[in-house]
């Protein structure tokens, strides 16, 4: 099968893309050890399946996921969505800190070491990877659009943003995606970004769709993973909180056994079903470092949940036990219960 296409943005100027794309990040990054010829080779399959959005950022590895899609992305430029983000940074003396800039001058500092590390002259699609509410939007996204008009970023993306965000950014200059966490166990998205998005023709581009690997149950809790594995570090992964978790994954082993599913499957079909109700175009980013998991999950893109399916899944979110990130500082959701 080849992935179907859509488009970025619902007003005729952004790239077509499979209605699937690949997360980048775990192939030198976050999730422990990497395989790094079957990461290639998996970069590989999932453009001869239709997969033609590729997703990284510039902290992943802070640099190294550019650096290593780049060989991808030249051999087959014409073929290829490249999309990165800027705004958070790391330290390497503090592996626990975490900073956030959306300054014009850092924007573009940020948007010349990411243009090198790719090897591109223009970037298809940049993000904004988190806000700092210091920091107007409007004034951000004004510098961003600076980019474009220079020829060094074609398209814009906004990531872990609230409706208002977004519709504030949206004015300044058109927002082709939306970048934030949906899965069935993440549904705070649909609060306002989503309604905004489909409002104003922004394209979703859900992560983690498949719940960092959790709702596939390749794992059951961060116990099982790599000492250095990210997820370690993530409240759903760890103590009780993964065992109630894990107990969750029953509706969708229903419905993964009466349709000849796996749970990743069922996972990603809920993100393309749920999308169409909301009356928004979405674009999952599942990310993975294996090419069969790349047929396994691009297998999916056609399939829709019906009804009865839907209202199984419906609860989960609301008993997901643990937030998404230790604090859930810097993102949509956070905002929104603050200011509500």
């Amino acid at each position: 099968m080849t992935l179907d296409k859509v488009r970025l943005g619902q007003d005729g100027n952004g790239p077509e893309v499979g209605v699937q794309g690949l997360g980048c990040m775990g192939m030198s990054f976050a999730y422990g050890p990497t395989d790094v010829g079957e990461a290639r080779a998996t970069l590989e399959r999932a453009l001869e399946l239709g997969v033609t959005l590729y997703d990284t950022a510039d902290m992943y590895g802070m640099g190294e996921n550019e650096r290593f899609i780049a060989p991808f992305v030249a051999a087959h430029r014409d073929e290829v969505t490249v999309a990165t983000k800027f705004a958070i940074r790391l330290d390497p003396e503090r592996p626990s800190w975490r900073g956030i800039r959306n300054d014009p001058p850092y924007i573009r500092e940020a948007v010349e070491g990411s243009l090198r590390r790719l090897g591109v002259e223009v970037i298809d699609l940049y993000y904004m990877h988190r806000r700092d509410p210091a920091v107007p939007i409007e004034e951000s996204v004004g510098a961003m659009a600076e980019l474009v008009r220079e020829g060094k970023v074609r398209q814009l993306g906004l990531s872990e943003v609230t409706g208002p965000e977004l519709r504030a950014a949206h004015a300044v200059h058109r927002i082709a995606a939306l970048q934030s966490e949906w899965s069935v166990f993440s549904r705070d998205v649909e609060r306002s970004a989503v309604p905004a998005a489909a409002e104003l023709g922004v394209t979703l581009v859900p992560y983690s769709p498949l719940g960092r690997g959790f709702l596939t149950g390749a794992f059951t809790s961060a116990r099982e993973l790599a000492a250095d594995d990210f997820r370690r570090t993530l409240p759903r992964f760890t103590a009780e909180n993964a065992a109630r978790n894990a107990a969750l994954l029953a509706p969708l082993r229903e419905i993964a056994e009466a349709r000849s599913l796996t749970l990743g499957q069922v996972a990603l079909a809920w993100v393309h079903t749920q999308a169409e109700a909301h009356g928004v175009t979405a674009v999952p980013i599942p990310g993975t470092r294996r090419p069969s998991r790349v047929e396994e999950n691009t297998a999916a893109a056609s399939v829709r949940l019906d009804a009865e399916e839907l209202k199984l899944l419906e609860p989960v979110a609301g008993q997901v036990s643990g937030d998404r990130y230790p604090g859930m500082t810097s993102t949509s959701a956070e905002r929104e219960e603050r200011e509500s």
